[in-house]
């Protein structure tokens, strides 16, 4: 590999296909897209929207507004059963190969929190190259046919942390698209963003530069796929309702890809893309520094006496018990 610049690192976004709605066989295949990173000396790698363990693609193709449908319940119910719930240890595998490979891992998750019934959440979970976790960041407002099946977060997982000489954060999906929930990011010096998507270039196209631009960061968006020979019948087969499933497969592909990267100065250095595979680049923090020289959203032009963001970073819960 050539020598990277002082500071520089090298980052990936892993566009892949879930094992769809199966929790252990999509962790086997982060887990082996992490060693690829960690091959490649890649300091961090991302991944899409709640790849783990899919998207709910079903909902808005199977009439899932309808109240009180069999249907609707057996999946939904299923879902929740392959979510991933951190305290139960279920991305100790993904820790360990972030360790093994010290590279920083950005995951989008399906999650399902021990104190909070079986309600489930779109979660973005940051590891650092030791292994830790460093934010669980639950998607704030799930988008339209989302809320049928996705609760809503909250503000404790809007943190940043420090890998190398970039400070990282990650949002979920259409949430990139609120201004506040960037400028919270922005507040605390991110300067490299990822954003995690379910698979569509029409997402990641504009925004990216956007964002890029706005907060003169690197941002690297991160997208899943799901075209027809990623669900085969053997698939199909070990899910509820396997035959609807089946019928609906001719609607595909239901992710697209558009993973990208787009520099501080909004142009592209990765373009969106529909090919899968690990997509590498090398990053400079000394250009996030000459961007900010005119424009520093959270430094020199914000005008914090004037306009100032006040976020609750309390994690919901239903009791607060003391003993």
């Amino acid at each position: 590999m050539a020598e990277t610049r002082e500071g520089s690192i090298r980052i990936a976004a892993a566009q892949i296909a879930p094992v769809w709605l199966n929790r252990d066989a999509t962790l086997a295949r982060v887990v082996d897209a992490i060693d690829q990173a960690g091959r490649a000396e890649v300091q961090l790698i991302a991944f899409g929207e709640c790849l783990v363990p899919g998207y709910p693609f079903w909902v808005d193709r199977t009439d899932g507004a309808r109240f009180d449908s069999a249907l609707q319940a057996e999946l939904y119910a299923h879902y929740v059963d392959q979510a991933v719930t951190l305290e139960r240890g279920h991305l100790d595998g993904v820790r360990d190969a972030a360790k093994r490979n010290q590279t920083a891992v950005v995951l989008g998750v399906v999650e399902r929190p021990d104190d909070r019934g079986d309600s489930v959440y779109a979660c973005v979970v940051s590891i650092d190259p030791g292994g830790s976790i460093r934010a669980a960041h639950r998607k704030l407002m799930p988008t339209y046919e989302e809320r049928l099946v996705w609760a809503t977060g909250d503000g404790q997982g809007l943190r940043t942390w420090r890998l190398g000489s970039f400070t990282v954060g990650a949002l979920n999906c259409w949430e990139n698209w609120m201004p506040l929930a960037r400028a919270s990011l922005q507040a605390q010096g991110e300067d490299l963003h990822i954003a995690v998507w379910p698979g569509s270039p029409r997402n990641t196209a504009e925004l990216t530069r956007h964002m890029a631009y706005e907060g003169r960061s690197y941002v690297l968006s991160v997208s899943g796929l799901m075209r027809a020979e990623d669900l085969p019948d053997e698939v199909l087969d070990n899910l509820p309702s396997s035959g609807l499933l089946k019928s609906i497969r001719s609607d595909m592909p239901w992710a697209q890809g558009g993973s990208c990267l787009a520099g501080p100065d909004g142009e592209w250095i990765i373009e969106p893309t529909t090919e899968e595979g690990l997509f590498i680049a090398e990053i400079d923090p000394s250009e996030v520094r000459k961007a900010r020289h005119l424009f520093d959203p959270s430094g020199h032009y914000s005008r914090p006496d004037v306009l100032q963001l006040n976020v609750n970073r309390n994690r919901q819960s239903l009791a607060k018990f003391e003993d």
